[in-house]
């Protein structure tokens, strides 16, 4: 069930609960029906103090109509919510997307200025050797390894360097760091103790990921993208990664960042 779908009866637990368990994922519908949610609720605040300020006498005061104008009330919320509302929703589902990225801030903190700093030099090498646009490959770093603070350690607590998320293939004979990462099996998400690539710097790791990108097949459909929604959809397609919102995620970053 896709959560923009949903717009929920107030009898309707089993929608609700569906809402958190994909909000969970971040998943950019399930967010989006989250906000619709924060709004209606405003919005039935709204008409309970408009009942409330109202005068009430005469035949069809009583219990039983507070009741039932409650539940009309909660209803018509929710349906004008789903219909876009005061805008309140939007301005809510912006900031839960971008609370929803690594690093989550509207605008750059000082981590994300000294990832960007400390990579883009190392970008622009891959850059020149593979056409992708330095900025691009700065987004897939931070969004691989949220702005380099879940980069994977070897066994002896020393960096791996590899802030791709590029995972030790039967192929590779280099050194290895083992780290728990998310993968995803048919749209659900599981936990995975998974071997990655190990580098002696990050100059290495652009290196080796420039290599990948231009020396794989696969990725031919990404190496002349300009355009962050292409290029972000062509790397999903190409199965950089099991994240089923991994090409919106990677947009979001790109557009953060300086051209």
């Amino acid at each position: 069930m896709n959560a923009a779908d949903i717009t929920p009866s107030i009898f309707d637990n089993s929608g609700l609960a569906a809402i958190k368990r994909q909000a969970r994922s971040n998943d950019p519908a399930a967010l989006k029906a989250a906000a619709q949610q924060f709004e209606a609720l405003f919005l039935q605040m709204v008409l309970k103090s408009m009942r409330d300020a109202t005068p009430k006498e005469g035949l069809f005061d009583s219990d039983q109509t507070r009741l039932y104008e409650a539940l009309l009330d909660q209803q018509l919320s929710q349906v004008l919510a789903a219909k876009g509302g005061t805008g309140l929703a939007k301005i809510i589902e912006s900031q839960l997307s971008r609370d929803a990225e690594p690093g989550g801030k509207a605008e750059p903190s000082p981590v994300t200025n000294g990832f960007i700093d400390k990579m883009m030099p190392h970008a622009a090498a891959a850059s020149r050797a593979s056409g992708i646009p330095a900025q691009f490959i700065v987004a897939q770093a931070a969004l691989e390894t949220g702005w380099g603070r879940a980069e994977p350690r070897g066994a002896d607590g020393q960096p791996s360097h590899n802030i791709f998320g590029i995972k030790a293939g039967s192929n590779w004979t280099g050194p290895t760091a083992e780290a728990t990462t998310t993968e995803y099996v048919d749209g659900v998400a599981q936990k995975r103790t998974e071997r990655f690539r190990a580098y002696g710097s990050y100059a290495e790791a652009f290196k080796d990921y420039a290599n990948l990108i231009a020396g794989n097949p696969r990725y031919a459909a990404v190496l002349g993208a300009r355009d962050p929604v292409a290029f972000a959809q062509g790397m999903a397609r190409a199965g950089y990664a099991t994240d089923p919102a991994y090409a919106d995620k990677l947009t979001r970053i790109i557009n953060t960042l300086p051209a």
